[in-house]
């Protein structure tokens, strides 16, 4: 579901606004050795199914640098901002790690318009935080909030 804000203006009074949830990604093996191999960081529990079979959850999971990088997918997909210079990502206020992501699962985020406010020479700068969800587990994988610039037209 994607939620359209005709300008960066728009956000301005919507604070704790839900925004909606992106579709569904499957995090495969080759997604995680993808990573793995961009990043440098090919720990067994990441890339050694065999090994990770025995270690504490039974196969390999999702790198979490991983699983936060898929915010930068999930965001178009649930906040669509138009008429504005540049968008600016400002980066990241809080970063919580909350379940492993097991070879297999499907996660998607969810997000919520925590505060928007104008700034300097017009801009509105957005933090959305994006709840990366597991498919059919309790707990979340990951919440980030994101912080977003719009610079006026």
């Amino acid at each position: 579901m994607l939620t359209i804000f005709e300008s960066p203006r728009d956000l301005l009074g919507k604070d704790g606004l839900e925004l909606g949830a992106s579709d569904w990604t499957l995090i495969d093996q080759p997604r995680i050795d993808g990573f793995a191999e961009v990043t440098g960081d090919r720990q067994w529990i990441h890339v050694d199914p065999e090994r990770a079979k025995t270690g504490p959850f039974g196969m390999t999971i999702a790198h979490g640098y991983l699983t936060l990088s898929l915010v930068n997918l999930f965001l178009p997909q649930i906040i669509e901002v138009r008429r504005f210079s540049m968008g600016i990502n400002i980066g990241c206020d809080s970063v919580r790690f909350l379940s492993p992501v097991k070879v297999g699962s499907r996660l998607r985020g969810v997000g919520q318009l925590i505060k928007a406010e104008e700034i300097k020479n017009g801009a509105v700068q957005s933090t959305v935080r994006i709840t990366v969800e597991i498919d059919g587990e309790p707990k979340p994988a990951c919440i980030v909030d994101t912080i977003s610039r719009y610079m006026p037209e």
